[in-house]
């Protein structure tokens, strides 16, 4: 993260900024708020795992394609080992706008899937 110089305080504030000492330059930060003016970088896992029991049709697709879109490299999905999902999940990889997103799925067991996604730059 950058650290702010007094000059990016002065251009923030509008006027000249000289701190006489450290614990000025501290309130200066507090007064401005600067820790919430400025946003964390947000930490993308590598891996993530996605249950699947209980969820609609649509709640699946969108948290699965919110997976895909989100830089995170694989995935262990669970469909469960019968129903709708495990077979529309299955259409999705090879055939949606899932797809280009899709790197490899391996099916784990009867109702798991170990996913790897591509990055597309959107």
């Amino acid at each position: 993260m950058k650290r702010l110089t007094d000059q990016d305080i002065a251009d923030m504030i509008g006027a000249p900024f000289t701190p006489d000492d450290n614990d000025t330059r501290r309130r200066v930060r507090r007064e401005l708020k600067l820790s919430q003016r400025i946003p964390k970088p947000v930490k993308i896992p590598t891996h993530t795992t996605l249950d699947l029991h209980m969820h609609t049709i649509e709640q699946a697709w969108g948290e699965i394609m919110e997976i895909a879109r989100s830089g995170t490299k694989t995935a262990t999905i669970i469909t469960g080992a019968s129903g709708i999902l495990k077979i529309k999940f299955q259409e999705w990889v090879q055939n949606s706008l899932l797809t280009p997103y899709i790197v490899s799925c391996t099916p784990l067991n009867n109702g798991s899937f170990a996913v790897k996604f591509r990055q597309i730059n959107s």
